[in-house]
């Protein structure tokens, strides 16, 4: 179970880590995820932009989660092996994709049972590549990055589901 904060202390805890600066122009931090990017819509992922990027960076690393999930932090996307170029396009997939609480190994967009939830895009600069297959799970990336991450950071969306009264 991945912890309900966005603290990075657990994958690296000796090495100072920059602030990356995550943007995205569907959406802005704390503010409502368009429909496109949810099970409601096509279900792709948002355009995110990374600034401040470290220049000693070999490759970075998404990982997007829902920590309001009812049970555990839900896994939305899991990417990797990202070049640091600081853009990633709306539906790309510019690095290997992992295991997504949904079972599948691509973006699952938000799709929360109740409420309004919080979903993170966090974005982990790293100072090498990771050798895991496609597929890995989070916890499997999360032990790969221990020790490699120099720079981090995240935006926050957010989207409830329209709820129809039954009369």
């Amino acid at each position: 179970m991945a912890p309900k904060t966005d603290s990075i202390q657990s994958v690296n805890s000796d090495v100072h880590i920059e602030n990356l600066i995550i943007t995205s122009s569907a959406f802005s931090n704390n503010s409502r995820i368009p429909k496109k990017y949810t099970c409601d819509g096509k279900n792709i992922s948002p355009p995110l932009s990374i600034n401040k990027i470290p220049d000693e960076t070999k490759s970075l690393a998404i990982i997007a989660d829902d920590p309001d999930a009812p049970i555990n932090v839900w896994t939305h996307w899991l990417m990797w092996n990202i070049p640091p170029a600081g853009k990633i396009m709306e539906g790309s997939v510019p690095g290997r994709e992992g295991m997504n609480d949904f079972l599948h190994h691509q973006y699952g967009g938000p799709c929360p049972p109740n409420g309004t939830h919080r979903y993170f895009f966090r974005v982990f600069a790293l100072d090498n590549t990771i050798d895991l297959a496609a597929g890995a799970t989070r916890h499997d990336l999360e032990v790969a990055i221990k020790n490699h991450v120099i720079g981090y950071g995240h935006i926050i969306g957010l989207y409830s589901r329209l709820q129809v009264a039954v009369l």
